[in-house]
């Protein structure tokens, strides 16, 4: 279950063995070299980007660009570990099927580290979620700068329409929109890079304007948060791999996928961040000019997002109809078995918790004072987590006694260093809020 668990679901040859359910274990990947290129772009590639060139701002042009070249390596050294460790435990038979995430936390630690893995990534998937209605709330109300709405407004006349799309069954009806978000995302991405070319040729800038480093070094932290969650999809880390044809290659296509992910992120961030300076708001759409062509991109991102919302909460539902199903009463209304076909009251039961966790979303979304500060809050803390701290702890865990010295060191480091920054990201961005 686990590795669903990004903002994007693969949509480039969705092969039965991109599935990662059990029954899936033992079937062979289809997907090419050129078609899992494809998939991790647009499973780790989301709105996040567009809040890259604030974090620049806030760190400067060139810690940023450090900041995000050194999370793209670390996210890409603990992807490879993550697969190591399924490896090993494939190997030694230690897990019948499929083995996941969670199963990799049972594995090292036992139930409390399968627990431990599902509540870290059930909590980057609601971040994810109530990351997505502040950023279309924001953009709003950019757009229809006369209406006296406020950002909470929008997103709570979202609700309805959130509820009733949860209730779709397949989630492959929106696959279309998530693309369409996605070309939204180059298409605002594009605009700002024609900006800062005009802004340049004009002379509304000078480049010494722009700081290498920023004055404040709290804000590196700050600029860290956001990189790590511009790097979200860790949890597609194993399906990705085993939808691959020719597996063995899965390293060397990673590298070549992160490769352009990161320079393409540092290049948008310094963009952004050159052509509007301190001026740069914590969603980029925010300083497109107000003309018909910049208001299309920034609707058409909203809508985008809107119905391949479903899609983000979807792990957050499977999570929840999970332990729903193992409580009494809804086994009573399913006539007393949680593995039977569900029937109406059942479906009552499942479709009133959707109802709820969206509300409950969309409240927590109201009360969030900006889109950069919060995709920061959630880069610091479950994704970071994610991300470095268990791959590494597992690896230690699971081949710490085949390792040589320098690898030991290095995943200590990797661990002692997500822990710290963890902790200290989420202080900096708590006291900044």
């Amino acid at each position: 279950m686990e590795e669903k668990n990004s903002e994007r679901i693969p949509l480039i040859n969705p092969s039965p063995s991109i599935n990662p359910s059990p029954s899936s274990s033992t079937t062979e990947g289809t997907a090419s070299k050129f078609q899992t290129i494809g998939n991790i772009i647009v499973s780790i590639v989301g709105t996040g980007v567009l809040g890259l060139p604030f974090a620049f701002r806030v760190a400067g042009w060139l810690a940023g660009s450090l900041g995000v070249i050194l999370a793209g390596f670390a996210t890409f050294y603990c992807m490879l570990l993550l697969v190591q460790c399924r490896d090993k435990s494939a190997s030694e038979n230690k897990l019948q099927g499929t083995i996941t995430y969670g199963d990799l936390g049972y594995i090292c630690i036992g139930k409390p580290g399968r627990y431990l893995t599902e509540f870290l990534i059930f909590i980057s998937q609601c971040g994810g979620s109530v990351a997505y209605l502040v950023f279309i709330g924001q953009n709003l109300v950019s757009v229809f700068k006369g209406q006296t709405f406020s950002v909470a407004s929008y997103i709570f006349l979202l609700v309805p329409i959130e509820i009733a799309l949860s209730w779709i069954g397949s989630l492959s009806a929106f696959a279309p929109f998530s693309i369409f978000a996605d070309i939204c995302n180059v298409l605002a991405m594009g605009f700002v890079v024609k900006e800062d070319i005009e802004r340049a040729v004009g002379g509304d800038f000078s480049f010494r304007d722009r700081k290498a480093i920023a004055d404040n070094l709290g804000g590196l932290p700050f600029a860290g948060g956001m990189a790590v969650f511009c790097f979200e999809g860790f949890g597609m880390t194993l399906a990705l791999e085993q939808s691959m044809k020719e597996r063995n290659t899965f390293p060397k296509v990673l590298g070549m996928a992160f490769t352009w992910i990161t320079l393409m992120y540092v290049l948008f961030g310094s963009f952004g961040y050159l052509a509007y300076g301190d001026e740069t708001k914590d969603i980029i759409t925010l300083n497109l000019p107000n003309n018909w062509t910049a208001t299309a991109v920034q609707i058409g991102l909203c809508l985008g997002l809107v119905f391949t919302f479903p899609i983000m909460v979807h792990p957050v539902n499977e999570i929840l109809e999970g332990k729903l199903k193992k409580v009494m009463w809804f086994q009573k209304l399913n006539n007393n078995d949680a593995e039977s076909s569900i029937t109406g009251l059942g479906k009552l039961g499942t479709y009133t918790s959707r109802a709820v966790l969206i509300i409950g979303l969309a409240v927590l979304a109201s009360y969030v004072p900006g889109f950069g500060i919060f995709a920061s809050l959630v880069g610091s803390t479950v994704c970071a987590l994610i991300s470095f701290v268990l791959p590494a702890s597992f690896h230690l865990t699971l081949l710490g006694s085949s390792l040589s010295l320098w690898q030991k060191a290095l995943d200590c480091c990797i661990l002692l260093c997500g822990l710290i920054f963890a902790a200290y990201g989420t202080y900096n961005t708590i006291v900044g809020i």
